[in-house]
């Protein structure tokens, strides 16, 4: 049985990635949020302009054609990215030591769709349902930087200093994003709280879109070598978390 045609995913990821966008997209936008080269974006969506599934605007953004504006209204349920996630999630925790959490971008916000209790550790309030900074958190930056609903809803308003270190310079914030798809995981070091520190990756489905992002959170000591970096190690065992999740929704398989 032939397998399945990763060019057609790419472009279904596509359509619903500006089916979910109350403005038009970019070509740098989507091709960021998908994690598609340029040159690979701008073909698929030439494709969908010509056969009518995507409008191209007089600025050279995209939106999706006006017959497949339904497909807005498919949003992935809090109670499937949970019963997905929730196995890799405590293998996450169990393999790290750290508390391990599943969060999603909906309603302006980074929402905790699971939590699982650093072992060991002493009292400890569970976050699911809680939201979470986009600016400041590890999990809310990777939904910053590959979402674009995410990054304008962290991005058109102030960006509150929640510690010393928490980047509240919009400059300086979008280059971090930059970083972090190019890195395809986040950081962040006492930025939402002092002494903690927290390491996120992307969750995507079968054409690519993120749907969700995985992460540690934790004491920076624990989470961070000798000189405050999030230790690689941990970096890899978030990073492997994230893909096995993604196959759980389809990407990556064959």
């Amino acid at each position: 049985m032939p397998g399945s045609v990763q060019s057609v995913e790419r472009a279904a990821a596509i359509v619903r990635l500006l089916a979910a966008e109350s403005e038009p997209l970019a070509l740098a936008q989507v091709a960021g949020a998908l994690g598609l080269a340029k040159p690979t974006a701008h073909g698929l969506l030439r494709t969908l302009c010509e056969v009518e599934f995507v409008d191209r605007d007089e600025n050279g953004r995209y939106r999706v054609g006006r017959d497949l504006l339904q497909l807005g209204s498919t949003q992935l349920d809090v109670n499937e990215l949970r019963s997905r996630a929730i196995n890799w999630t405590d293998a996450l925790a169990a393999r790290t030591g750290e508390a391990a959490r599943v969060a999603m971008f909906r309603d302006g916000e980074a929402v905790v769709a699971h939590h699982v209790f650093r072992v060991g550790a002493g009292h400890q309030t569970l976050e699911t349902g809680k939201a979470v900074p986009l600016h400041a958190t590890a999990l809310g930056k990777v939904l910053t930087a590959f979402d674009p609903g995410a990054a304008r809803a962290a991005l058109d308003r102030p960006l509150e200093g929640l510690t010393y270190r928490t980047v509240t310079d919009r400059s300086t914030l979008v280059r971090e994003l930059a970083d972090v798809r190019d890195a395809g995981y986040a950081t962040a070091v006492e930025e939402s709280a002092p002494g903690v520190a927290g390491i996120a990756a992307p969750v995507r489905d079968r054409g690519g879109y993120v749907v969700a992002a995985i992460g540690i959170g934790g004491p920076v000591d624990s989470l961070c070598d000798a000189r405050g970096r999030p230790r690689s190690r941990l970096a890899e065992d978030v990073l492997w978390a994230a893909r096995a999740i993604s196959r759980e929704f389809g990407h990556g398989r064959s």
